[in-house]
């Protein structure tokens, strides 16, 4: 057996659009090993284990980059002519459009190099091409950039603004320990009579009802369902959720789980479960309209709903046998579509429909969430957070196999917040999949996660551009970057933008290739400026009116330090205890930096003003916290999200990076009823401050 040559490794992987070198952050040039190539070029479908191997991957990819015909779905923009593949179509040859709204255009194809090309079009959506020669394939037409912000505010003065919250953090009385969709219609009709224009969230992706205790919302089992456990029983059945917490005998457990500072998501989660499977069993088949109502939506959801319900009782079942991973299971159960999961899904029918009704129920109440937001006033209401990829173990990998790639994890390579890289664990998309399915699995997310939103956060939106892929089992340093369909998804993500009337952001902290951020901000993508990280070349706390038009201002994120938390010092002290901080006197160093940096934001928060008032002391985290709303609120960004946790001025974070169950991450409950939180004095002119901040940017 002959083993293939790097050389023509190194090719093969360009081709195939790995890269072969990378500079990290600090300028180096580093070459990846032609084992990771190999490996990543094999979760990629082109084995090159042996010369033979890689010859014939390069024939398949040559193939396929040099075939006849149309691809699945061509994308381009509004008002642009479009060029078709070369050898397909020619110059005065006739074509038919059958557009999305029903009319039909008809013309010739225009000259184009070595081949035809349609004139521009206006009419956005996804419409159908004929060619003469019978060739078909769908056109996708995308508007030149997203949804703005202000196309949907309207008239309305000022600039916008809302907050974000971590909806399993919300506290109302009688949510058995973790926050509902009901809560958080109740959170934005209260911020909308304030003026806030939007609330976002962290990702209500579904996560993996068997196994409540595995809880970050960025490892989902699916990136198409709802997470089940933010559903309110009493939203849909009233007093018959008392009814089932008295009859399971939890009245009293719940109430301890209300209480309670930390979630505790194992037994609060199965005991919203069972909650809800006793209204399911014995009142949800006295209640005619509700059970009409979801046979509606299961007739629409089709098989996305039906793949994910069966995974979830294959998975319960499967994991009482200790296997946790589907790709653990008996052969004939790995096949979403084998004849085995088919017959299993009809001995277990009760079950498979039982979680066909939770995500009917979690659909329900984040579209009653969003609905309370509009009809309050909000011009944006709910933003939607799309996490980068999902759990390889869950529903979505197991459901969408030939769209997923397998033996590879989505990562960071080293910059300045982790200096070895990271690996998330995640699964992504195929790039190659995608184009070859049309780019169905890529638009299937976007309206899944737009559905009941007037905002999405694309999550490391530098993934439409290119991700960081680590074979399994290797460390962070040994990756590549895998380059993704860049103009085709960004007019994806524009086109739907456009259809659902919903405003993009895209997370692009990290290491970010050059040009990409004002190919974003020319589409409407709006980045994210970070109070932390908003500085000059010098590295100087850069004033408001410097910061991107095109971007959402912060304070922090749910994975940096809240700004009390940061004034304190209190982050630095938490991962000095995790030992991620390895040293007591890096600890001192770092809070000595942070004294300096203090002085330095407080100068640029004052940059106006004369005199500079005198900086709170290192105990007054509330008046910094004041200060900081204030000096983000007057930003130039088209949007400010203040997180809650500096609504309230709080010192904990919701997530701290590199730690999993050493530290309550993802379990922090506000520390009092929403509505009272809201009420008290010190929160009304946090509000009040920023608002008026925001009728005060320029």
């Amino acid at each position: 057996m002959t083993s293939a040559p790097p050389n023509d490794l190194r090719e093969l992987a360009t081709l195939a659009g790995i890269a072969v070198n990378w500079e990290d952050f600090r300028g180096a040039r580093h070459q990846v090993q032609p084992e990771i190539l190999r490996r990543l070029l094999a979760a990629l479908d082109l084995p090159c284990d042996t010369a033979g191997d890689l010859a014939d991957s390069r024939q398949r990819l040559t193939a396929a980059s040099t075939q006849a015909g149309l691809p699945p779905l061509l994308t381009t923009l509004q008002g642009m002519r479009t060029s078709l593949r070369p050898g397909v179509g020619q110059a005065g040859s006739l074509f038919r459009l059958t557009l999305e709204s029903g009319r039909c255009i008809e013309g010739r194809l225009q000259d184009h190099a070595a081949g035809g090309a349609l004139p521009p079009l206006e009419e956005p959506g996804y419409h159908r091409l004929t060619l003469d020669d019978g060739t078909t394939t769908t056109l996708a037409v995308a508007p030149q950039r997203c949804t703005s912000v202000d196309e949907l505010r309207g008239d309305k003065t000022g600039r916008a603004w809302g907050v974000a919250a971590q909806l399993y953090g919300l506290r109302t009385k009688g949510d058995g320990g973790i926050g509902t969709y009901g809560a958080l219609g109740r959170l934005a009709g209260r911020l909308a009579a304030d003026g806030a224009d939007a609330v976002a969230v962290s990702p209500v992706h579904a996560l993996f009802s068997a196994e409540p205790g595995h809880r970050s919302p960025y490892s989902p089992s699916s990136r198409l369902l709802l997470n089940a456990l933010h559903i309110d029983p009493r939203e849909a059945f009233g007093s018959a959720a008392m009814d089932a917490a008295g009859a399971l005998d939890l009245q009293s457990e719940l109430d301890r789980l209300e209480s309670s500072a930390l979630i505790d998501w194992k037994i609060a989660g199965k005991a919203r479960l069972a909650q809800l499977r006793w209204l399911h069993d014995r009142v949800l088949p006295t209640m005619p309209g509700l059970q009409a109502e979801f046979e509606q939506h299961r007739l629409a959801a089709g098989g996305a709903l039906a793949d994910h319900a069966r995974f979830e009782v294959l998975h319960a079942h499967f994991l009482e046998q200790g296997l946790w991973s589907w790709r653990e299971w008996p052969s004939a159960f790995r096949d979403p579509g084998s004849p085995a999961v088919l017959a299993f899904a009809r001995e277990h029918a009760d079950g498979v429909r039982f979680h066909e009704v939770l995500q009917w129920l979690a659909a329900r109440g984040l579209r009653r969430a969003q609905s309370s937001a509009r009809a309050s006033g909000m011009s944006i209401g709910l933003i939607a957070d799309l996490a980068v990829g999902s759990d390889p173990n869950g529903s979505h990998a197991w459901s969408r196999q030939r769209e997923t790639l397998v033996g590879a994890s989505i990562g960071a390579p080293p910059d300045e917040l982790a200096a070895n890289g990271q690996v998330w664990g995640l699964a992504a998309l195929s790039p190659t999949a995608m184009r070859d399915g049309g780019f169905n699995a890529f638009i299937e997310l976007l309206r899944a996660n737009m559905a009941n939103a007037g905002g999405i956060r694309i999550d490391h939106v530098l993934g439409l551009n290119r991700l960081w892929m680590v074979p399994d089992g290797a460390s962070p340093l040994e990756g590549a970057y895998l380059a993704y369909p860049r103009e085709d998804l960004l007019r994806l993500v524009a086109l739907e933008s456009w259809r659902h009337r919903c405003v993009v952001i895209g997370e692009d902290l990290g290491t970010v290739p050059p040009g990409f951020r004002d190919d974003l901000s020319d589409r409407e993508v709006l980045g994210m400026s970070v109070l932390w990280f908003e500085r000059g070349d010098a590295g100087n706390f850069l004033p408001g009116r410097e910061w991107r038009r095109t971007s959402v201002a912060m304070t922090t994120t749910h994975d940096l330090p809240t700004s009390a938390g940061w004034w304190l010092g209190h982050d630095i002290e938490v991962r000095r205890n995790l030992g991620i901080v390895p040293s007591d006197s890096e600890a001192r160093d770092q809070l000595k930096q942070r004294g300096s940096e203090h002085k330095a934001l407080w100068q640029a928060m004052h940059a106006d003003a004369d005199p500079v008032p005198a900086a709170p002391s290192a105990n007054e985290a509330p008046a910094f916290v004041d200060a900081a709303i204030r000096h983000v609120g007057r930003s130039a960004a088209a949007l400010a999200v203040i997180p809650m946790e500096d609504v309230f001025a709080l010192v904990e974070a919701p997530n701290v990076p590199g730690t999993s169950d050493e530290h309550p991450n993802w379990r922090r409950r506000l520390p009092g009823d929403l509505d009272g939180m809201l009420d008290a004095p010190a929160v009304r002119q946090r509000l009040a401050t920023l608002a008026e901040a925001r009728g005060d940017a320029t």
